[in-house]
């Protein structure tokens, strides 16, 4: 049998993108918003790093059975886009910021292929995760490119 994400996941997570291009968008379509536009995207797009987090520290809160030796690299993969994002907030302008945001999002993506290996993380999940960190980091790099 097919593992099936939850419905709520499977609509609110592709939703989450909405933000994302609605701000990519009128950075590239208006000179006028395009910085209150780029500081949101930055923003969201932090914010949704930060959040990544949350799902490895669920994982690592409530293990599967053999699973309690993932604690500390489940923790890790928790804190380190949370941390990384912050620092892509504190770069002095938007640019830099938005592609570090970007390589954030699939350098995740990656790791969590790497634990999608060793059983750690559920596949479903996985896809879901790919296409939204794909998609979030094409507006991204759109907004970097406005």
């Amino acid at each position: 049998m097919r593992e099936v994400l939850p419905t709520p996941a499977r609509i609110l997570g592709p939703a989450g993108l909405i933000p994302f291009a609605g701000l990519a968008l009128l950075a590239l379509a208006s000179p006028e918003w395009r910085p209150e536009a780029l500081r949101g995207l930055l923003a969201y797009g932090a914010a949704i790093a930060s959040f990544l987090g949350a799902v490895h520290w669920g994982l690592a809160l409530h293990p599967a059975p053999g699973e309690e030796g993932a604690a500390w690299g489940r923790i890790g993969l928790g804190v380190l886009p949370a941390l990384a994002a912050w620092v892509a907030l504190m770069l002095p302008v938007y640019r830099p910021g938005l592609i570090a945001l970007a390589a954030i999002l699939v350098a995740t993506a990656l790791v969590e292929t790497l634990a999608a290996r060793r059983g750690l993380v559920p596949a479903p999940y996985l896809r879901l995760r790919w296409g939204l960190s794909l998609g979030a980091a094409a507006c991204l790099l759109l907004g970097a490119a406005a």
